[in-house]
């Protein structure tokens, strides 16, 4: 009885998958009563390890607990735990919807939630599954500014920053940018790996040398570690997700006017990594990709485990 009175608050996590698994856990370990659910059974019995109180399903969840964080691997997910939560008739829910969707599926999911009385936030986050571990992740906000406002603390819990961003459907068009420049730093980090491995130079020796100067990003600091190992798992982003997240940015860059000419560049190499044996690697392997491409094989003294 005194442990949960400790409590700082109740929570749902609806997909317990790499992100949502973290944001559960880590709200957990922040003394957050927090209830779960996937369809995995493995997932749920990670979660409940950490800690986590495991639902029967998305219903269950939003009827023990005020607001549902959802983080869902495709838009059938979200359509199917929207209308399930919304078939519930129960009292006014927040949900919080994390994962990258196109706009119109976040627009039908939150016109299903609120005629069934509910409020939805479009929320997305900017971080890889690695930082969704050690809470350095950040959210985009966007729709009811007040209650954006009032979970502010749970946010805390486990990102390092959250900001509300406007009219519903913003938290995706910042994430739409904030991806994009993701997709390119990553291929650009791996070209720039490839290009000194084999001019010679030895990779710890490159990653500390950009990491000091003007060439650094961060989506370097995280990926270029793992091409130095050449082992892209386990995966903070595996690029069978990362696909869905490049069609949905260049279907919406398309539909607004706006050339991209270096994300397109981009997308033979992420296709590649799909047909190589990389689909459920870390996007960090298409420093694999362009090595087979640029005829580079490491001496066997530094080859790791793919």
């Amino acid at each position: 009885m005194a442990a949960a009175k400790r409590k700082k608050g109740s929570i749902g996590v609806v997909g317990l998958g790499i992100m949502g698994g973290a944001f559960a856990k880590n709200l957990s370990q922040a003394g957050w009563r927090v209830v779960g659910y996937d369809m995995s059974a493995a997932r749920c019995k990670e979660a409940k390890r950490a800690g986590v109180e495991i639902a029967r399903n998305a219903a269950d969840v939003a009827a023990k607990v005020p607001a549902i964080i959802t983080s869902l691997p495709n838009p059938q997910a979200l359509d199917a735990t929207v209308r399930t939560i919304a078939k519930a008739k129960l009292p006014r829910r927040v949900i919080v919807e994390m994962s990258t969707f196109t706009i119109e599926d976040k627009e039908k999911a939150e016109r299903v939630l609120r005629k069934a009385g509910h409020v939805m936030l479009d929320c997305p986050v900017s971080g890889t599954g690695s930082q969704a571990a050690t809470r350095d992740l950040v959210f985009y906000a966007s729709g009811d500014s007040k209650i954006i406002k009032r979970l502010r603390p749970m946010f805390m819990q486990f990102g390092r920053g959250v900001y509300d961003v406007g009219v519903f459907g913003n938290g995706s068009r910042m994430k739409y940018v904030a991806n994009l420049l993701v997709a390119i730093h990553n291929v650009a980090s791996a070209e720039a790996m490839v290009l000194g491995m084999k001019a010679g130079l030895d990779p710890e020796m490159i990653v500390d040398l950009i990491r000091a100067g003007a060439g650094n990003s961060r989506v370097f600091e995280l990926r270029a570690p793992m091409m130095v190992k050449d082992s892209y798992v386990p995966a903070t982003m595996k690029n069978s997700v990362w696909q869905k997240d490049m069609n949905v940015i260049g279907d919406f860059a398309k539909k607004i006017g706006v050339p991209t000419p270096l994300l397109t560049a981009t997308i033979p190499v992420y296709k590649k990594a799909l047909t190589t044996g990389h689909a459920e690697h870390d996007t960090a392997a298409v420093c694999a990709v362009l090595e087979q491409m640029a005829g580079f094989k490491r001496s066997k003294t530094r080859a790791k485990t793919r």
